[in-house]
């Protein structure tokens, strides 16, 4: 523990000792003039005392835009150990000039020429030669050149070992110039995403506004990249970036206020109007117009940073979402350090009365700010399209929720249907075997009961009525009981019976049956009449044929069932024409189907056709 505390002792005391070899003078002596040499002035010239940092526009108003040197002093170690590389730190040169050590010329940074606008943001770090340094005092001499449109403006100088003064050049070169490059490329990455989906979905207005923000912001960010151009072109590019400036602004308010649900073609319309009045100034008045457009213009954009901080405000209070707050806290930053900026520019002794190190340091924060307001608002737009994505999820859920139970209402409402059909066909399957018994079997019997109790009719009589009206109830049984209306079974029954009549009665019967196995099915009653009509042209054929031979056949022919009974019996060719119930009844019966019955008779047989549609209704 004793020799863990002497190590870090000792640490602390080595890193204060480097600490304290890095210098950075509070004062300096200053000589400006309108024109000055390009070496140091003597010892004997008109310098000032002044503090550091240093701001013309303040400490000599009437040369605030001359060109000065700059003398500082340091000490050098005389202790070998101590005296490593060294190097002065430079935290801002804009407008160029020269560096001299004990008056020798070490560093130039490019300045303003009539054909050359320089002006860099890098930060300058010089190592100096080491045969240049003495131990002891050693001068440092830093000339100036003129600033263009602003006041002269000269940092606090830092000097000492190179390796003490490396993190602190990095790490502003990594905030002035890095962080630019980064957020030139996001957003013209992001511009082009956006303004695309903008592109193709033209009623997302946000998008296209972010997109165009986004592409305002990175032309605007690369006024930090660029550290020299040819003066004409200088002249446009500064129309274009306070062009870009202030057209931010303008978007980022007409983005507020329609995120906020407020629209105003007027106010949206004057806020474009003032954003044309910059450039229109630069066209009228030419770069001499920069100064009063970067003053003025640009700062009047401060009370659009009003609007949209008012804006926003109001939205959050309607709100009242953590969004919302976000969104009004991230509008009101961006605003803050646009006004920061401002200020930093043109009244930085205001900011100095309360941040006079901070001042000192003229870091310009507002492409910072409006980086994090882009994020939020790119957030804002996420957040935006997952609750729309939200939506139109729950909104197919509560559709497919909808149309599951639309199915489920239309299956049992199908059910039902087909319940009531089937009932109501099973009803008029009833109604028509009750209606045919009672037509025909029933009427037989009824007849046959008359003419017993009358006494018209014998035994042998008797008996004939008694077994037609059994073979009239087995044919009905025969096409009435099968449940899977198979006209096949109730044939065959039908085959059977009357293949021994006719064979009793003399008559060779021939059966040509051609159904294919697939066959419709045909409605039962449609079976009875049909077997009925088969019936009635074979009874014929026995009662009045005098036929020798008879032919049944069946087939089908498309969607129409067609049967025809053919005899070689003498006809009805030559006979008295009689209008008889058989055929009649016939006729009814095809015509109850939907068919026609066809009668054709020579002199050597008749031939009955039936044709029917294998959908033969049932009534």
């Amino acid at each position: 523990m004793h020799r863990l505390a002497v190590a870090v002792l000792m640490a602390a005391c080595i890193a204060g000792i480097a600490h304290a070899a890095l210098q950075e003078p509070r004062q300096a002596s200053v000589f400006a003039a309108p024109l000055v040499t390009r070496t140091p002035p003597p010892a004997d010239a008109a310098w000032e005392t002044v503090t550091l940092p240093d701001d013309a526009g303040y400490s000599r108003p009437d040369r605030a835009k001359a060109p000065a040197w700059y003398r500082v002093g340091f000490d050098y170690p005389d202790d070998p150990a101590r005296q490593a590389q060294w190097a002065a730190y430079v935290p801002y040169f804009y407008d160029g000039g020269d560096l001299w050590l004990n008056g020798t010329l070490v560093a130039s940074v490019p300045e303003n020429t009539e054909q050359v606008y320089a002006r860099t943001y890098r930060p300058q770090m010089t190592v100096f030669p080491a045969p240049l340094l003495r131990p002891g005092r050693n001068e440092l001499a830093i000339r100036v050149a003129a600033p263009k449109g602003y006041p002269l403006r000269f940092p606090r100088v830092a000097v000492g070992p190179q390796a003490e003064l490396q993190p602190l050049h990095d790490r502003r070169l990594f905030w002035t110039r890095t962080v630019p490059e980064l957020t030139v490329l996001v957003s013209v990455l992001v511009a082009g995403f956006v303004v695309f989906i903008w592109w193709r979905r033209r009623s997302e207005v946000l998008y296209g506004l972010f997109g165009l923000a986004a592409a305002l912001w990175a032309t605007r960010t690369m006024t930090f990249l660029i550290d020299a151009m040819p003066m004409a072109q200088w002249q446009w590019w500064r129309v274009i970036y306070n062009s870009a400036t202030g057209g931010f602004v303008i978007v980022m308010a007409v983005f507020t206020l329609r995120y906020a649900g407020v629209h105003r073609p007027g106010l949206e319309r004057g806020l474009v109007a003032y954003w044309l009045l910059g450039p229109l100034s630069f066209a009228l008045g030419g770069i001499a117009a920069e100064p009063f457009v970067a003053r003025y213009w640009l700062g009047g954009m401060m009370g659009v940073g009003l609007l949209i901080i008012a804006t926003s405000i109001g939205y959050a209070r309607r709100r009242g979402t953590l969004t919302s707050a976000a969104l009004s806290a991230v509008m009101a930053f961006a605003v803050l350090v646009g006004v920061h900026d401002y200020l930093i520019t043109w009244d930085p002794r205001l900011l100095g009365r309360f941040l006079p190190e901070w001042v000192g340091h003229r870091i310009h924060v507002l492409h910072f700010g409006s980086n994090m307001l882009l994020l939020a608002m790119a957030a804002l737009l996420t957040a935006r399209f997952l609750r729309t994505l939200s939506s139109l999820e729950d909104l197919n859920r509560t559709l497919e929720t909808r149309v599951a139970d639309r199915e489920r209402a239309l299956a049992a409402n199908y059910e039902r249907l087909a319940a009531l059909e089937r009932e109501h066909a099973a009803s008029e399957e009833r109604q028509l075997i009750m209606r045919d018994l009672h037509d025909g079997l029933g009427s037989q019997l009824f007849t046959s009961l008359s003419r017993v109790e009358r006494g018209d009719m014998d035994d042998g009589q008797i008996a004939t009525a008694l077994r037609s009206c059994i073979a009239d109830m087995r044919l009905a049984l025969d096409a009435l009981a099968s449940d899977e209306h198979n006209l096949g079974a109730a044939l065959g029954n039908f085959m059977f019976r009357w293949e021994a009549q006719l064979i009793a009665a003399g008559v060779r019967p021939r059966w040509d049956i051609d159904l294919p196995d697939d066959a419709m099915p045909l409605a039962p009653h449609a079976a009875l009449q049909l077997l009925r009509v088969a019936q009635e042209a074979l009874t014929n054929v026995l009662k009045h044929a005098r036929a020798t031979r008879v032919e049944v056949r069946l087939r089908q022919l498309g969607d129409m069932l067609e049967m025809e009974v053919e005899d070689d019996g003498h006809g009805l060719v030559g006979e008295p024409r009689r209008q008889g119930h058989g055929l009649g009844n016939m006729r009814s019966r095809a015509q109850r189907l939907g068919g026609a019955l066809e009668v054709r008779s020579g002199p050597t047989g008749t031939c009955v056709v039936l044709r029917l549609p294998m959908t033969a209704p049932v009534a």
